[in-house]
């Protein structure tokens, strides 16, 4: 017998939201609210499409089903585990990637940027030859970048090899492996000599008070993939130090940030960047050509 009351899809559901707002989660690595997120765990639990809750709304479910269900909301809600890790999965601006705790929860406005192929700063995208990302994690990034431009091959940095692991698995499912090529080493030191048309990072940049004040959410995730020292920017300093000598005449540099804007301009503050329109606003990337890097 059971000792709950629940039976219906809509039963946990509102279950669902009341146990993710009485908890406070952080929401951040995919869906906005604690209704969203409740229903699409709710709904790939069940594996049901994760575009249609309206119909199964009523569905009666069978006990088993009940208890997975409840046993993923209790996790996500006691153990603030994202929901990316309890479902190996993430979806990014329609893609989706397998993920587990060996990289972070795949989140880019660089993604919106590469969507429309960088323009206007790209002006003739079927003529971008070479493209690296650097920090690639889950292979997010240049899976998108393959996309986007479709005569370029695209190498993908790490330090990480369990990172690597995870994009491997992420290249694989998009049978990218002709077209991308996973390099696990410390930024440019482990790349074949060659010059790039494009470089994409999205480095770790979390500066160290915010580190502190990250959401426990966050805290599952690996700390190498976020945090970037006393003022975000360790890391982004050696990226901007040597791009120059990977990038083409023409190439472009672009680096994502989060909200450290304000710090990136207390650490560079004469170099010539341009700051990118996203959907979160015009301080999230900024881009610079290679004649302005040092």
């Amino acid at each position: 017998m059971s000792d709950h009351p629940f039976t219906t899809v809509r039963d946990l559901l509102r279950y669902a939201v009341s146990r993710f707002t009485e908890a406070k989660l952080a929401f951040g690595h995919g869906c906005a609210s604690a209704y969203d997120e409740a229903a699409y765990l709710v709904l790939h639990t069940l594996h049901l499409p994760l575009d249609t809750l309206d119909p199964f709304l009523d569905a009666t479910l069978l006990p088993a089903e009940i208890e997975r269900v409840l046993s993923v909301i209790n996790r996500r809600a006691g153990e603030r585990v994202p929901a990316a890790y309890i479902t190996n999965e993430a979806w990014m601006h329609g893609y989706r990637f397998y993920v587990d705790e060996r990289v972070i929860v795949p989140r880019s406005f660089l993604g919106e940027l590469l969507q429309d192929q960088f323009a206007p700063w790209i002006a003739q995208p079927d003529q971008i030859s070479h493209v690296l990302e650097l920090c690639t994690g889950s292979g997010c990034l240049a899976i998108l970048a393959a996309d986007a431009f479709a005569q370029a091959h695209i190498d993908a940095v790490d330090l990480s090899g369990d990172a690597l692991a995870v994009a491997a698995i992420n290249v694989r499912d998009y049978e990218l492996q002709d077209r991308i090529a996973l390099h696990k080493g410390d930024l440019y030191a482990s790349l074949p000599s060659r010059r790039y048309d494009l470089i994409l990072t999205n480095p770790p940049y979390v500066n160290d008070q915010a580190m502190q004040s990250l959401p426990a959410e966050y805290r599952h995730e690996p700390r190498m993939a976020l945090a970037g020292g006393n003022d975000g920017m360790a890391v982004v300093r050696r990226i901007i130090a040597d791009a120059r000598q990977w990038l083409t005449p023409d190439g472009l540099l672009a680096v994502e940030v989060g909200h450290e804007r304000t710090h990136v301009e207390a650490a560079f503050p004469d170099l010539e960047m341009t700051w990118l329109s996203t959907s979160a606003g015009d301080d999230m990337v900024f881009l610079v050509h290679a004649a302005a890097l040092p």
